[in-house]
């Protein structure tokens, strides 16, 4: 009984350490056909998974685009930037003229956050969030970026490679 409780805690010792730091998302049951290390993300349940196995994923609460903006299919990881500087694109200027033409990275105004992975389509990044949009995760709120916790995108950036799959869905 003692060697089976001891090897029963230190499997829950492993499955929490793979998962980081507490509210860095968490451990679900998610079946699927998309391999290790891919990212799918669901417009309709405002979630990101990074698929571990086929089994198995780490969900993490994310905000989405907004009516208008959404976007479904395939993409890739392109690159992964530490508190990247941020200008605003056409589409968020019209809407916002009196943005400034840069935020320096780790300003925090800057809304990419403390991490951003960018993907090989025009304009859209998984990124962090400042702490004034905090309150957009859980809702479709962005121009066509999934915006993460910073807690989570940072957790999420030492995870996925570069040319990793992405798959947006509804």
């Amino acid at each position: 009984m003692r060697a089976r409780a001891t090897v029963a805690g230190a499997l829950g010792l492993l499955v929490a350490a793979s998962a980081g730091p507490a509210g860095a998302g968490r451990i679900v049951d998610y079946a699927t056909g998309y391999p290790p290390g891919a990212v799918v993300i669901s417009q309709s349940a405002k979630r990101l998974y990074l698929i571990l196995d086929a089994r198995t994923a780490i969900a993490y609460p994310v905000a989405v685009a907004k009516r208008g903006k959404e976007w479904s299919g395939p993409a890739r990881v392109a690159g992964k930037f530490v508190e990247p500087a941020w200008s605003p694109p056409d589409s968020v200027k019209r809407d916002h003229p009196e943005l400034p033409e840069l935020i320096r990275g780790g300003s925090p105004s800057n809304p990419m956050g403390a991490r951003a992975i960018t993907l090989d389509r025009d304009e859209i990044a998984i990124h962090g969030t400042s702490r004034a949009m905090r309150a957009s995760i859980g809702t479709a709120a962005s121009y066509g970026c999934i915006r993460m916790l910073n807690e989570d995108v940072i957790d999420l950036f030492d995870r996925v490679a570069i040319g990793a799959p992405v798959m947006m869905m509804q």
